[in-house]
């Protein structure tokens, strides 16, 4: 796999290397001691799945102090564009975000350290996306900012009529209001 990492220190875009012949491909997701190698030590605990339509916009979610996640995410079906938002305040890159598009036919993961939001808006019809954590879920520690905050300056590329998107992330705090990371 190739390990780019990304204006943001820490915050990397994964290529796999892909084998294709007649019958299909093959490829490798995960490699611990690869990842140690070029990431560092992340001891992942869990693997989540989510299937939404096109425009379905989820995030920009994060877990506050202790049940922070890191996050490896990748598409299996589809295309979204996904964006990392750096919301540590003692960070020269504070409020700063990183966006990749993943799909189904680049094969492209998105390693998110701790200390960053994370969303992701579906381009496709249909978009299977798959990820691991490094922390369980603790809903006592959900958090989250509005995903169309002009202060983060990200470029959806849809109409924000056109998004969907839950009455929870509907209702997220701006950056200037929400709970940071040191």
């Amino acid at each position: 796999m190739d390990y780019q990492e990304t204006d943001i220190v820490g915050v990397y875009v994964i290529e796999p290397r892909v084998f294709s012949d007649s019958r299909g491909y093959f490829m490798e997701t995960w490699k611990q001691q690869e990842f140690e190698e070029h990431v560092g030590a992340v001891k992942f605990i869990q693997d989540n799945e989510s299937k939404s339509s096109r425009g379905v916009l989820r995030g920009l979610h994060y877990q506050k102090g202790e049940w922070s996640q890191a996050k490896l995410v990748r598409v299996i079906q589809g295309r979204v564009l996904d964006v990392a938002v750096d919301i540590r305040r003692s960070s020269p890159t504070f409020g700063h975000h990183v966006m990749v598009e993943l799909s189904e036919d680049n094969k492209r993961q998105f390693f998110i350290p701790r200390g960053f939001a994370h969303g992701f808006l579906v381009l496709s019809d249909e978009a299977i996306f798959s990820y691991k954590v490094d922390n369980v879920y603790a809903p006592q520690a959900e958090a989250g900012i509005c995903w169309n905050d002009p202060q983060l300056g990200i470029e959806w590329p849809i109409s924000p009529s056109e998004v969907l998107a839950s009455e929870k992330d509907l209702k997220q705090p701006k950056l200037s209001d929400a709970w940071l990371f040191d």
